[in-house]
């Protein structure tokens, strides 16, 4: 396993963008949200992501967009991303939501016509960064997730993320998939040999599947919850409300429709949805932070049922993952590292993973 420090893994992701001809500003801002997302720990949407994104290139992704404000209000926005890579159109609202926020107390701005934008807590801590109450909602580019009472995938993961600040301590960040894990952790677990946890995803038949290579390939999510009789009618329901917001809002097509009418091979056109609140606009300054603090410090001081697992709450672990790989560094398993490599020799880009 390489332990690789995380300005280093930024230099890859870079290196390989601006290779596939990202502009310097574009390659920036997408390989800073890359190695932020390793840095916390969420592998899935971290560089892993580059030998997805090399397989979407020819015919899925436009690496020279003209990404541009089509619709703007003093409380609202709606922005195309031009078939661009997620990262830099969903940078470019949380920016405009906040500036909208800070005048008006309130603001929402979606994105249409973009692609994988990474994970959707990076985004939302923008928003907390700057004082708000954030939420941000994608559609997905996979079909995966299997509805209740179904046979076959209709929705993606469809990830939801709700940020706020928290006074002293690191902000409130949830951060979730409406299924139990997103699609590429399943890639992560066969990078690393590691067998999926029952009620991840399902065979075709509508049995448990454990091999993660196989899961990939079929491609059966459960929603969040599982089966009905465990509440996975609440994870199907919470991924149509995603969808609602981020696609239907925004005038991006419901995927399975997409495919049917033009075919796997088109751009994905999916959207993203920000939401960003001012508390001052319900509270006088400092107040909700301060109740923010009071909470936190409750819930962790709850008596845990495992003496060496205290208490936490959503943000914790990732800040908490944050701090160790910015010591130890990013661990990349091997197999990881040979597809960076190929991903590199694909498109003329250094490999740097591995030393200077």
């Amino acid at each position: 396993m390489l332990h690789v420090p995380s300005e280093r893994l930024r230099r890859q992701c870079l290196e390989v963008l601006r290779h596939w001809g990202m502009s310097a500003e574009h390659a920036a801002v997408t390989a800073d949200i890359l190695s932020e997302t390793d840095l916390r720990g969420v592998e899935s949407h971290g560089i892993s992501m580059l030998p997805v994104y090399d397989g979407m290139r020819d015919k899925k992704l436009n690496m020279q967009p003209d990404i541009r404000v089509v619709r703007d209000t003093p409380v609202a926005a709606l922005i195309d991303a031009d078939n661009a890579l997620g990262h830099v159109p969903s940078r470019m609202a949380v920016d405009l939501v906040i500036e909208k926020a800070a005048r008006m107390g309130v603001a929402v701005v979606c994105v249409c016509r973009s692609a994988h934008f990474g994970a959707a807590g990076c985004y939302t801590d923008m928003i907390a960064d700057a004082g708000l109450i954030g939420i941000a909602t994608t559609s997905a580019r996979g079909i995966t997730m299997v509805p209740t009472f179904g046979t076959e995938p209709v929705f993606g993961t469809n990830p939801i993320s709700v940020a706020a600040p928290a006074g002293r301590h690191p902000n409130f960040n949830l951060d979730m998939a409406t299924t139990p894990v997103a699609m590429n952790k399943l890639r992560v677990y066969a990078l690393k040999g590691k067998t999926l946890p029952e009620g991840w995803a399902y065979d075709a038949q509508g049995r448990p599947e454990r091999d993660p290579d196989r899961a990939y390939r079929t491609r059966r999510l459960a929603p969040l919850g599982g089966t009905r009789e465990t509440g996975g009618h609440k994870g199907y329901g919470l991924a149509m409300v995603v969808n609602i917001l981020s696609a239907t809002l925004a005038g991006t097509p419901f995927q399975p429709l997409r495919v049917k009418r033009e075919g796997a091979d088109t751009p994905d056109n999916i959207g993203h949805f920000f939401l960003a609140i001012d508390p001052k606009l319900f509270r006088a300054g400092g107040e909700f932070e301060h109740d923010m603090e009071e909470m936190i410090d409750f819930l962790h001081a709850q008596t845990p049922s495992d003496p060496a697992q205290p208490v936490l709450v959503p943000g914790d672990p990732e800040h908490e993952e944050r701090a160790r790989r910015m010591a130890d560094g990013v661990p990349i398993p091997p197999g990881l590292a040979e597809q960076i490599r190929e991903v590199c020799r694909r498109c003329n880009a250094a490999y740097v993973l591995e030393g200077e």
